[in-house]
């Protein structure tokens, strides 16, 4: 069963333009990691969220020590009010199984 990750990033204000850009240019390279069966960016708020799934949780320990997010968690160091949130969560899919979890 994949593994489904909320991750919010709190960039400080001034810095919010260079925390979406560095974002933006990591996404297409954790695209190309094993097991990445979704990497998606949404903001709102003053938040970026990150959606991800993977399609196991060694596909997701792999990701946390893999290059692209090590290298993104450098260019982010002292730009955020906070280190990244980031939930594990479990599905209780119910009603229409297409609609019902990622």
């Amino acid at each position: 069963m994949s593994v489904v990750v909320v991750a919010t990033i709190s960039p400080k204000p001034e810095h919010v333009d260079e925390v979406r850009q560095a974002v933006l240019e990591t996404v297409p390279q954790v695209h190309e990691e094993p097991g990445c069966e979704r990497y998606a960016l949404h903001e709102g708020r003053g938040v970026f969220v990150m959606v991800e799934q993977w399609e196991s949780p060694e596909a997701l320990a792999t990701h946390g020590k893999a290059e692209p997010l090590t290298a993104l968690s450098a260019r982010l160091e002292g730009k955020l009010t906070e280190r990244p949130a980031v939930q594990v969560l479990t599905a209780h899919p119910t009603g229409d199984p297409a609609k019902g979890a990622l």
